[in-house]
């Protein structure tokens, strides 16, 4: 029942009591010169005990000698930790920083705990009050450091430069502690930002705001890590100590979520007043603005009756959260059955676009409001269907489309916010005006782009830094744009590419040594196929094909990419590969027109569309593969892209690579080899699946009278004369070899056997030679007789038969699973 273990932790902490305890003692001793050894050791004891008990019995070790828990020890002793922190200014690597962190990950462990058990939990009243405590001491000196960075004239620690990201996990885990004693920290919370709201609002034109700023920002990314923990969303709640009396009593607008959420609301309205703006809201204040808003968006702004029926799945809280949902029926219930939702989602739109027009320049801000905050918007249906009716949404759309205001956004911003604005079309009555709505928002970027490669002196004017800037980020637009395909919205996204098909081609022509453009041309058409492909009907398809072959045969003509092989080896670092960005992309784009399902087809369609097809993937292997080797395979995502596409391509058109000349084809089985010895075991299994294509291949069309693999299945003599063994030979003996010799995933064994049937099915001589080498090389007799029976079994057992069906390929499975258990673990000793 545990109480072995209990005692032998609370054996451990009664040998580390006298470090740790009193709290206030101990900090004084170390501030007076003593070694801060025993302390630091005591908090990582601490910290040991916590990782492997629950918080209860954590609590109870100490009540046993005292008249306090553990946790309370643990709250007193990180409260003298912080005033250590407030009193010095403490920089970090000092001992209280150490100190600080350690207890701050037990607190984690604890409380993190709670949260995994799935059960009501009430933490004792005495928990709850020295987490109250110890989380308002905690804010204290937050703020006492946010308020110490107004008046440093050095710049050299100003908070409001502090990294939002960086602070995440710090901030987390103050969030635990608060989530604790939610009763006390959200009035807390509530009452501090008002105070310095406030302040500033009443101070305004009289007074340095600076510091009152730097609080305001504090403030608000701790609340925001309060109310929405981390990744999920979660939501704060009441102990049920309170719950009646908010349930009873206290309406919606009254409960302290909601007023400590209309609080922060109210706040960021106030930036939409340019003279405030001026004066107070600084670039790195709206960072923290547009982050909150972005974090709570996604939890709160949802009308109540959507969550009704998933009440189950959307509305659970977990561990110590679980106490009770009154604060989340509470804020969905305001922002929802009150009708303040729209209000907020209006004002939400209204700030997102005041800071990507108010802010030229701040690309960490126009970034957290295109790729968080408004995206953060268009994920839920029911949000969009209000967004969409929106004046101020309306207004940002048309910015967008038509106001050359926008256009000032980094490119990558750029086709974020297209994405959004796309997505939001989802909220539209019907298809028809999805559709409009897409045209609209997209024709100016591309008549710009008919226009511009409609000149007459285009290789003049497409050199100009201001038109190349434009050039790219229209092009994101409409990146941003065919990643937000969706089926009511594809009809208008198909003309938007097929508008700008020749314009695409003109600008890869006079932008050729413009290696930046080049892949933002590749990047649009790649997304732009992924999206549409699977939609396209027979002529749509067959334009589609005929414009990527244009496409690829102007790429080779001009042989953008080319590197040389031998000057792979002057590659130091991962970065390097960027200049291999746009062969990543024609992987990418072979990968994507293979993928196009002809089932829909009528049987001559199917022929007709599977011809074209593998046409183009033909003329794109050719360019492609030559340029790869073992040097540029040793870089994680180009070598992961290739072999996705070797392997797609050898099941879907396993004919084509047959076709392929006998330098291309022993180039690519060459690169197959090297990733079947790979690392990685995605890798390893790409090649694997792609084995099993080229065997099976051979073997079907061998079987029907056809020549298969002809003459690349042969041995063939190599450059000095010398006979080789052809390629499905050579791929038995190494598969063979990796399978009984070699290390490798258990997890692999299947597809290794898909790969390995039809190898043997089509050098069946070359498997009886090898498997008799195999027993002559065993000394031992009763091994080799075992391994005799092994490989008899391994092609016999289980009602195996020659034919390459589903059952076959499922029994050979089993028969090698059995045959690897038999004989590898002696193999290996030989």
């Amino acid at each position: 029942n545990g109480k072995m273990q209990e005692h032998h932790l609370l054996q451990l902490l009664s040998g580390i009591l006298e470090w740790v305890d009193p709290p206030d003692v101990v900090a004084q001793a170390i501030e007076s010169g003593k070694s801060e050894s025993e302390m630091l050791d005591g908090c990582r004891a601490l910290l040991s005990i916590a990782t492997v008990t629950t918080p209860f019995v954590f609590d109870r070790l100490l009540k046993s000698i005292r008249p306090f828990g553990t946790l309370t020890l643990l709250s007193n002793l990180m409260c003298e930790v912080v005033k250590v922190l407030m009193m010095n200014n403490t920089e970090e690597g000092t001992w209280s920083w150490e100190a600080r962190d350690i207890l701050l990950d037990t607190w984690t462990t604890l409380l993190v705990s709670l949260d995994s058990t799935g059960r009501n939990v009430v933490l004792p009243l005495e928990v709850r009050n020295a987490a109250a405590s110890l989380f308002a001491l905690i804010v204290e000196s937050e703020l006492k450091v946010a308020s110490a960075s107004a008046m440093d004239d050095n710049g050299e620690f100003n908070y409001l430069q502090a990294s939002i990201s960086a602070m995440d996990e710090r901030l987390s885990s103050y969030a635990l502690i608060a989530r604790a004693a939610i009763d006390a920290t959200v009035p807390l919370l509530t009452r501090l930002f008002s105070e310095r709201f406030a302040r500033l609002h009443q101070g305004r034109g009289m007074i340095d705001p600076t510091e009152t700023l730097e609080e305001l920002y504090s403030l608000l990314l701790i609340t925001g890590h309060v109310l929405a923990d981390e990744g999920e969303g979660e939501i704060p709640v009441v102990p049920n100590a309170i719950q009646t009396h908010f349930v009873d009593t206290i309406e919606a607008a009254k409960h302290p979520v909601v007023l400590l959420c209309g609080s922060i609301i109210k706040f960021a309205e106030w930036s939409l007043d340019p003279e405030a703006r001026a004066s107070v809201f600084s670039p790195r204040l709206m960072e923290a603005i547009v982050w909150f808003l972005a974090r709570w968006s996604q939890t709160y702004l949802m009308p109540l009756e959507e969550f009704r029926d998933s009440s189950t799945n959307l509305c659970h809280d977990t561990g110590y959260q679980h106490q009770s949902s009154t604060s989340r029926k509470a804020l969905l219930s305001f922002f929802g059955e009150h009708n303040q939702g729209k209000p907020v989602l209006d004002i939400i739109v209204r700030i997102s676009m005041t800071t990507l027009v108010s802010y030229p320049g701040e690309k960490d801000l126009q970034e957290l409001t295109c790729n968080q905050l408004l995206h953060a918007l268009v994920r839920r249906k029911n949000v969009c269907v209000h967004l969409v009716a929106l004046g101020s949404w309306r207004e940002l759309a048309s910015a967008f489309a038509n106001d050359k205001t926008l256009i000032l956004l980094n490119s990558t911003n750029q086709r974020s916010l297209a994405q959004t604005l796309v997505l939001s079309a989802y909220g539209m009555r019907n298809s028809e005006s999805s559709n409009q709505y897409v045209r609209d928002l997209t024709r100016h970027a591309t008549a710009y782009l008919v226009e511009l490669s409609g000149k007459n002196d285009l290789k003049n004017v497409s050199q100009q830094p201001d038109i190349i800037l434009l050039v790219s980020c229209l092009l994101e637009r409409l990146r941003g744009a065919a990643n937000a395909t969706e089926p009511r919205t594809q009809k208008a996204i198909y003309e938007m590419g097929f508008s700008v098909m020749n314009p695409v081609l003109l600008l890869l022509e006079v932008y050729k040594h413009e290696s930046a453009v080049v892949y933002l041309l590749l990047k649009f058409v790649v997304d732009w196929v992924d999206g549409q492909i699977s939609y396209l009907e027979v002529q749509e398809t067959n334009i589609v094909i005929d414009f990527c072959t244009r496409l690829l045969q102007l790429y080779s003509s001009h042989n953008i990419g080319k590197m040389l092989m031998t000057q792979s080896s002057c590659l130091l670092g991962e970065a390097k590969t960027e200049k291999y960005k746009d062969l990543r992309a024609l992987f990418q784009l072979l990968s994507n027109l293979c993928s196009k399902d002809l089932v829909d087809f009528s049987s001559d369609s199917i022929e007709a569309q599977a011809i074209n097809i593998s046409q183009v993937v033909f003329f794109g292997l050719h360019i492609v593969t030559p340029l790869m080797s073992g040097d540029l395979l040793k870089y994680p995502k180009l070598c992961h892209d290739y072999f996705s596409l070797l392997s797609h391509l050898l099941e879907v058109y396993p004919e084509t690579v047959a076709q392929l000349s006998t330098e291309a084809f022993a180039h690519v089985l060459g690169t197959l080899d090297f990733g079947l010895h790979h690392q990685d075991s995605e890798i390893v299994d790409m090649c694997l699946r792609a084995l099993r294509a080229l065997a099976s291949y051979h073997y079907k069309e061998t079987g029907a009278g056809k020549v298969g693999l002809a003459a690349q299945a042969a041995g063939i003599n190599n450059s000095n004369g010398n006979p080789e063994e052809g390629v499905l030979s050579r791929f038995l003996r190494s598969l063979l070899q990796l399978l009984l010799f070699e290390d490798y995933s258990p997890d692999m064994v299947g597809t290794a056997a898909d790969a390995l049937f039809p190898l043997i099915l089509c050098e069946p001589r070359l498997y009886q030679r090898l498997g008799s080498e195999l027993i002559e090389r065993q000394a031992n007799p009763p091994f080799k007789s075992r391994l005799a029976n092994a490989l008899q079994s391994l092609t016999s057992s289980n009602q195996l038969s020659s034919t390459l069906d589903r059952v076959n390929y499922q029994r050979f499975r089993k028969n090698l699973t059995n045959f690897l258990v038999e004989v590898r673990g002696f193999l290996r000793t030989m």
